[in-house]
């Protein structure tokens, strides 16, 4: 290694995940060409990695915020190109960082010409900020994760409700002043389910509610992909819901029945397997395999947002392979404006695929679907996409600091 060339990453080698940085090589000879090199392994223990050639500039130095890379895994100015595509060494593998008290630890590093390492330096890329406390749950029907920042608040109450159970989108809000419960729509095994309640959700609701540092009177649920259209049902059927984020999903109740109150409310919407279309790279394409919600016999399984006293986002990306999440979205929307409702406001994006997540994480094209069992294609140009999910992750906040307000004299009253 190279005790001259210097690798930095600005301003620090340790940031929080959804915080860009910029990356800095110095003190190579004039026009050297070197590769730069990104590497990571996930909670599965699976390795992703990414590399990009660059040509110093008279003095000597490399700015990814200037430069632009010539070759590797994407071309051009991207100075968080190595970010988002590290890829795993096999194929349809998603990246696994879903816990919150673990850094994503990725490892830079600057090679020459004959693949000798001239300098390294590790990013540790936090999902926790200091001060936001981490609690596991478990109250009545329901088990999760609570994220409370630091300081006494009052704080608005984010219910984030994952189809996978993952924190790291949790953790993220917390930073940015939310107290935030996080927990799985399936609070049983999939394998097991026959079919969905709401109550458990209920119950986290009040529970969320509950918490000393909250002060608003009712949450906001930010949601994706099946838990998206359970979201829509909490504001339709259940009280106590402010505003919804509701993110890539369906206009309808997919996949189980609906339950609430020892009753079904909504029936499911279903897939024929025979309409999923194979791929060359063994991932199938599930977005034409989904019932019409439209057509008469499935009607009943619309979720009737009109209902709702609550404030939506919806935000579909164009390209979706997983489901026709732009159709869905539209569909809402013309029937909100045909009852004269201004209660929503929309996102689309083109070339983004299902699988929006919280900026600056590997591009995703392809894993495993937990319905289908097999992979599937989400979708998505990933120097898009990736741009999609920076914007996304700004309007998000945007929206749930504007919808809901907190109540000092409530938060006095519990304390």
């Amino acid at each position: 290694m190279s005790s001259q060339v210097r690798l930095r990453l600005l301003p620090s080698d340790r940031c929080l995940y959804d915080e860009p940085i910029q990356v800095k090589v110095s003190h190579l000879r004039s026009r050297q060409v070197v590769t730069i090199k990104a590497s990571s392994t996930d909670e599965k223990g699976v390795l992703f990695s990414s590399s990009a050639t660059y040509r110093a500039d008279g003095n000597g130095d490399i700015d990814l915020v200037r430069d632009a890379s010539l070759s590797g895994s994407y071309v051009g100015v991207e100075p968080m190109g190595l970010l988002r595509t590290l890829k795993p060494n096999t194929l349809n593998t998603l990246f696994i960082k879903e816990k919150a008290l673990e850094p994503h630890m990725v490892k830079f590093s600057v090679h020459d010409e004959e693949d000798q390492i001239l300098a390294e330096v590790t990013n540790e890329r936090l999902l926790m900020a200091d001060g936001v406390s981490r609690v596991s749950v478990k109250e009545g029907s329901f088990h999760g994760v609570l994220f409370t920042p630091p300081g006494t608040g009052p704080f608005p109450a984010v219910l984030d409700l994952c189809t996978v159970m993952s924190e790291r989108r949790a953790a993220l809000l917390a930073n940015k002043g939310f107290v935030v419960l996080t927990l799985s729509v399936f609070q049983e095994k999939l394998g097991n389910l026959k079919m969905l309640h709401l109550d458990p959700l209920e119950e986290a609701i009040i529970f969320l509610l509950q918490q000393p540092k909250v002060g608003s009177k009712r949450i906001s649920i930010i949601s994706n992909s099946k838990s998206a259209d359970v979201a829509l049902s909490l504001a339709a059927f259940v009280p106590g819901v402010e505003a919804v984020v509701w993110i890539s999903g369906c206009s309808a109740n997919t996949a189980l029945p609906l339950f609430y109150k020892k009753r079904q409310i909504l029936p499911a919407l279903m897939f024929d397997t025979t309409k999923v279309i194979p791929t060359q790279s063994g991932a199938v394409i599930g977005k034409y395999a989904m019932h019409d919600p439209l057509k008469e016999e499935n009607r009943a399984s619309v979720v009737p947002i009109e209902q709702a006293n609550a404030h939506f986002l919806f935000v579909a990306p164009e390209d979706d392979l997983c489901w026709d999440s732009y159709t869905y979205m539209m569909e809402m929307m013309e029937r909100l404006q045909h009852l004269g409702k201004t209660n929503f406001e929309s996102v689309c994006y083109p070339k983004a695929g299902h699988f929006l997540e919280p900026p600056y994480g590997p591009f995703c094209p392809s894993s495993l679907n937990m319905f289908l069992k097999k992979p599937v294609l989400w979708g998505g140009e990933s120097r898009t996409h990736a741009a999609a999910e920076v914007d996304m992750w700004k309007k998000i906040q945007e929206f749930l600091k504007s919808h809901v307000s907190c109540d000092p004299v409530q938060t006095d009253a519990k304390l």
